[in-house]
């Protein structure tokens, strides 16, 4: 079973249903699909514009009159918040550490995932049924993020690849020798055609203009390239 199917993003008396759209398309970019929305303002909701590329997953997505029953089924229930001055009376952690801790539930356990509506947040009563309480690290904690972001930065989070940002980029294959030594001989004719070369300095700028050329690391692929606007450059020189 794919461990994303156990995760159970719950929207909680949202108030603009584009909102649920855009939660519903971050949710469809990020691959989960159990949406759970609990007395959301507009009952036109699944026909939200916002969700682009989401429609099916909104569609889908799960009513419920209660919290409770919203959550029934999951075996750890976290709340989203920001800080500003409430007296919370749950452990909170930031995104980073709870989507660790999630994760190594979500294989093998339902999970919910509460945010608030966009106006309030998360009321004590739909708080009192969360184990911990997650916040995303903004710069203040008197801010808050709208609340289709909140869903979307949430989401990235417990989706990406820590390992991707070590891996090696492609290798790109470097121009030949030969074929930098062309590049260099079309450049010095195209400087000389043009008047820059100074017949005293020939030779200085000669090799001034070959160390410059592979400083520039040009990739094998764009040899052929550039060899091709030099010609053309020439070209237009002596005609």
């Amino acid at each position: 079973m794919n461990w994303k199917n156990n995760l159970r993003v719950v929207l909680i008396s949202t108030r603009n249903p584009l909102n649920i759209g855009a939660a519903a398309r971050a949710m469809a970019n990020f691959g989960f699909s159990r949406l759970c929305v609990v007395n959301p303002y507009d009952v036109a909701f699944r026909e939200a514009r916002s969700a682009v590329g989401a429609a099916p997953l909104l569609q889908k997505a799960e009513e419920f009159a209660t919290v409770a029953e919203a959550v029934a089924d999951s075996r750890l229930v976290i709340g989203t918040t920001s800080v500003g001055h409430r007296e919370l009376q749950h452990p909170i952690r930031r995104l980073e550490y709870g989507a660790r801790l999630m994760l190594k539930a979500l294989p093998e356990n339902p999970v919910a995932l509460l945010f608030g509506s966009e106006k309030f947040g998360l009321s004590n009563e739909d708080l009192s049924h969360c184990h911990w309480l997650m916040r995303i690290p903004t710069v203040g904690q008197d801010l808050s993020m709208n609340l289709g972001q909140a869903v979307a930065l949430c989401l990235y989070e417990l989706a990406r690849d820590p390992k991707a940002a070590l891996a090696s980029p492609e290798k790109i294959r470097s121009a030949s020798a030969a074929e930098l030594e062309q590049i260099t001989g079309r450049l010095l004719q195209v400087l000389e055609r043009s008047g820059y070369v100074n017949p005293v300095t020939a030779t200085s700028t000669d090799e001034k203009v070959r160390r410059l050329v592979r400083r520039l690391e040009i990739p094998g692929r764009d040899a052929k390239v550039l060899l091709g606007m030099l010609r053309q450059i020439l070209w237009k020189l002596e005609n």
